[in-house]
């Protein structure tokens, strides 16, 4: 796909500044002398500006809430050399939090820190895209990254606690010299098409109405395009023929990287595993592009930003190859 990399999270092509991760002179020096600027994280929601949501807030690295959360993670360099840091606040506990409400399918609460002014943390799947892309992968790398140091903070070789290294993008554990790096679990998701109709699936728990591509993860020794086939089969009961890559995207919700393949399928009769989805069926370009434009009377379209709906809406453009 000539336009892949403008999916949600793609496109931004920021400079990571690899070299300066192990270079903690370097770092400290442009942070003293503000040439680098902090954004803030707080499970895993990004702070935004209040009017709009539209806008990641960057904070100077001297900013005095930092002294108890300091810069944790190198993101990159911008194009005037400032360099871009994050920073987990996740520490803080906002007064009248509903735990319940965190835990929503699409999280609409906000969280307001009393020494931020005019910043909201926001979920991000519920603001993506109102980012522009620089600020959509910042996001999606911090939040990534810094979840998984939560969730791998004991070494996998021997079980002690490890600690972060080269700004964040390693732990290193001191006990037995294991090294760690961020995870990132490739995740395939499939435009399988017959003539005129596309598949699409739902999980238990979604909106009523609400179908997308089907998708799932690659397993170990498997190529991607017998991922594609696998999965189908195992979830829909569709044999497929020829696969294709389209576009992949960087997705944060845990840790994945999700790959857009399209796919010929070779039957139509739909056997599903419950276990897998809780239905599938064959939608024709008319139905999804009525329920794109929420007139479909069932029919909702996959999530506004993910790669789902970008693939179907270039299948619907004609504009896949």
């Amino acid at each position: 796909m000539e336009n892949a990399e403008t999916v949600t999270f793609g496109g931004s092509r920021l400079d990571r500044a690899a070299e300066l991760r192990g270079d903690a002179g370097a770092l400290a020096a442009a942070q003293a002398q503000g040439r680098a600027s902090c954004i803030l994280l707080w499970r895993g929601k990004p702070l935004v500006s209040e009017d709009g949501l539209d806008r990641l807030l960057r904070l100077e690295t001297t900013h005095p809430l930092l002294a108890k959360a300091p810069p944790a993670l190198l993101l990159g360099r911008e194009e005037d050399g400032r360099l871009v840091f994050a920073s987990d606040l996740s520490d803080w506990m906002p007064e009248g939090l509903d735990e319940g409400a965190l835990g929503q399918f699409l999280d609409q609460t906000e969280q307001c820190h009393p020494d931020l002014p005019g910043g909201v943390f926001a979920e991000l799947r519920r603001i993506m895209t109102r980012l522009d892309p620089r600020d959509a992968e910042l996001a999606a790398t911090a939040k990534a990254v810094l979840d998984w140091h939560v969730s791998h903070r004991f070494c996998a070789r021997c079980g002690a606690e490890s600690q972060p290294a080269q700004a964040g993008w390693q732990r290193g554990c001191a006990t037995c010299g294991g090294q760690h790096f961020p995870r990132t679990d490739p995740v395939v998701i499939m435009l399988i098409t017959h003539g005129n109709s596309v598949l699409m699936g739902r999980s238990p728990g979604w909106p009523d109405g609400m179908y997308s591509l089907l998708a799932g993860f690659v397993e170990p020794g498997e190529t991607i395009e017998a991922a594609v086939r696998r999965e189908v089969r195992e979830e829909a009961g569709i044999s497929v023929g020829k696969v294709g890559y389209l576009a992949s995207q960087p997705w944060a919700f845990p840790s994945s990287l999700m790959v857009g393949c399209s796919g010929a399928a070779l039957s139509r009769e739909i056997v599903i595993d419950p276990a897998e989805i809780e239905d599938a069926n064959w939608f024709t370009r008319e139905e999804i592009l009525t329920a794109f434009a929420g007139t479909h009377p069932i029919l909702l379209p996959a999530r506004n930003g993910a790669i789902a709906h970008f693939l179907l809406r270039n299948w619907l453009a004609d504009t896949l190859y």
